[in-house]
Order: structure tokens, then C-alpha cells, then sequence
């Protein structure tokens, strides 16, 4: 059970078309959206945030990114939003062994040197304690712009205002997410855990 309920997704008549876009890359308005519309300026705030976050600009995919907020995510902890971001993987174009191999990427030929630096800025990006080095900031750079390095870092803090946000709340996982989840992680032991 949440701890505080998500509000009908017509409950601000002025946020009702703004917190629809959620629908295309997820199919669904989240539960996390729902519950942020009890402060409107939050869920505007926090929509057009997501809305220029994920916007692509160049050579980060939509489905990159999505793979990116799901690193940042699973070392977060937060279910909720790995389940999500598996979710918006597949909804764009991410293929059965890209979302197998998520976990071995330093190993998996379905992965680009490029995306291999993503993954490991990442996952030390999302680290508590923050665990970027050198190292990792040389490899990164060595495959991507600082424009694209911005876009990436743009999605790993949005995922991680979204960790927080989700896994304090408990937030309800919407069935298209458990669905994913269960789909693309259950072998690897994801399961919903308190967002149910």
C-alpha cells in the first residue's frame, strides 16, 4: 500500500492533457505522476522535466536512455522503476537479448564500446556513495560529447529523484509495469516487492 493514494488522472483539469504524454513511452500515466498532481506545480515541474530529459538530441537513443535509467535504477533499488524503464526499453525497440544482457554488458557483443561507457558512468553515477573515477570519466569521454554527457547525466539524476521519490512512496506499480518486469527481469530475481 502507498503512502499517500495517486489522484485520478482527471483530478487537475489542468494537468490532465500535460500528464498524458506519459502514454507513449510507457503506455500508462504513472502511478508516481497520479500522486504528484496532490501539489501541481510538482507534477508540471516534474513532467516537463521528463518531457526535456528524455527528449533525444543526437546519438543517446530512446532506448539508450531507457537502458540507462534502469542501471541507474537497479543500483538504486528501486523496483518501481526498473520495471518502468525496462518497460520503455521495450516499448522502443529495445530486443530480447539487449534486456538479457543488461547485467553482462562489459561482456555482450549487443553493446557498443560507446554504450559500454554509458553503462559504467551509470551505474557509478548512481552509486551511493558516488563512484565515478577517472577512469570511468576518461572512457566516457573517449565515446561521447559533453552535450551527450549532459543528456546522459540528465537521465541518471532524473531516475534518481524518481528512486526516491518511488521507493519512499511505495508507489503501486501499474500492471503494464509488472508485467515488464516479470517479462524482462524475473530471472534475474526482480520481483515488485512493496509496490504492489
Amino acid at each position: 500500500m502507498p503512502l499517500v493514494e495517486p489522484l485520478p488522472e482527471d483530478h487537475n483539469p489542468e494537468l490532465a492533457d500535460l500528464i498524458q504524454f506519459f502514454r507513449g513511452p510507457l503506455g500508462v500515466v504513472p502511478n508516481s505522476v497520479r500522486t504528484m498532481q496532490r501539489r501541481p506545480a510538482v507534477a508540471r515541474a516534474f513532467t516537463e522535466l521528463n518531457k526535456a530529459v528524455m527528449a533525444c538530441h543526437a546519438r543517446v537513443t530512446p532506448e539508450q536512455k531507457r537502458l540507462i535509467g534502469y542501471i541507474a535504477s537497479h543500483a538504486a533499488g528501486c523496483r518501481y522503476c526498473q520495471a518502468h524503464t525496462i518497460l520503455g526499453a521495450e516499448r522502443f525497440g529495445a530486443t530480447p537479448e539487449r534486456m538479457a544482457d543488461i547485467w553482462t554488458y562489459a561482456e555482450s557483443p549487443h553493446f557498443t564500446e560507446a554504450e559500454k561507457a554509458a553503462f559504467d558512468f551509470a551505474l557509478a553515477a548512481a552509486s551511493v556513495p558516488n563512484a565515478v573515477s577517472p577512469r570511468i570519466e576518461a572512457k566516457l569521454k573517449a565515446h561521447w560529447t559533453d552535450d551527450e554527457i549532459v543528456e546522459i547525466l540528465g537521465v541518471i539524476a532524473l531516475f534518481g529523484f524518481l528512486n526516491r521519490w518511488n521507493d519512499s512512496m511505495g508507489t503501486t506499480l501499474e500492471e503494464i509495469g509488472i508485467s515488464a518486469g516479470e517479462r524482462n527481469l524475473a530471472a534475474g530475481g526482480w520481483e515488485k516487492g512493496k509496490h504492489a
